[in-house]
């Protein structure tokens, strides 16, 4: 690997000694690489302030390169995922301070710390057999789906808790969401690092077990200020809906049956 690889995350340090910014990031985007100063590694304990900077340097010294999952710029945030276990989320959040450019690069333990938390018929679907559906190793109290025509196995999913796999890749997914669970994670802000991990996928969704009024009747948090967190992430992601179900085995119907529907397209479509 290295820094001209357009597939590659690169950390280097700043040649420049009258810096306060110690830093240089190289972030692969598909039109192009962004590169940033930046006050340290990895936003870890803090964000980390970033400043642009023109080119990348030849005699950099690298300090980290990591492949890259995902690197993609959404209107004022860039959304990074590396192919690595641990400290693989972050975004690169662009603003406006005192009408000058301010970058921050922030991660989801970062978030948290800076926003603390607030405290069916049985048939088959699409016309399949029995739909095998993977459940994340990381999925509490998950659906058995004993309703529908199904079975269920563990492992690891790249993003949301349920899953379907279709020539050994997952080609859908979905993300579970109680309405307690929702309103936390909108507010700590690590729902969007989820959710830009599903759009990454081309058929993904999040179902929430409850009615979209609940998130009106919430203790703790004023009247709206969920919602309005809700329709900003929709329209940042369009293509992972949000659906509101009512209960939790309407979210396990709707649930089985989005999956079968997806399986069962992909299955069709011409190779």
């Amino acid at each position: 690997m290295s820094a001209t690889d357009p597939r590659v995350f690169t950390v280097a340090r700043n040649p420049d000694p009258l810096s306060k910014l110690p830093f240089l990031i190289r972030l692969p985007l598909p039109t192009g690489a962004l590169v940033l100063k930046a006050g340290d590694r990895w936003p870890r304990t803090a964000k980390v302030y970033c400043h642009r900077e023109v080119t990348w340097p030849d005699d950099a010294e690298i300090v980290e390169e990591v492949p890259v999952r995902s690197c993609v710029r959404r209107g004022q945030a860039i959304d990074l995922v590396l192919d690595r276990g641990r400290e693989n989320r972050s975004q690169v959040i662009f603003t406006t301070i005192r009408g000058r450019e301010g970058i921050f690069w922030q991660s989801p333990k970062t978030t948290r710390t800076s926003r603390p938390a607030v405290r069916v018929p049985v048939r088959r679907a699409s016309g399949l057999g029995e739909v095998a559906i993977a459940v994340d190793t990381r999925e509490h109290y998950p659906y058995r789906f004993a309703r529908q025509r199904s079975r269920t196995y563990r492992r690891a999913l790249p993003a949301g808790d349920y899953g379907v796999e279709h020539d050994g890749g997952i080609v859908a997914a979905v993300e579970r969401k109680s309405i307690q669970d929702l309103a936390k994670s909108l507010v700590d802000g690590s729902l969007t690092y989820a959710f830009a991990e599903l759009a990454n996928l081309e058929r993904a969704a999040v179902v929430v077990e409850d009615r979209y009024g609940a998130i009106f009747k919430l203790d703790f948090v004023a009247p709206g200020f969920i919602a309005d967190l809700l329709g900003a992430l929709q329209v940042r992601y369009p293509n992972v809906p949000i659906v509101f179900c009512d209960t939790r085995p309407l979210a396990e119907e709707w649930t089985f049956r989005f999956l079968g529907a997806a399986l069962a397209h992909v299955q069709s479509a011409p190779s």
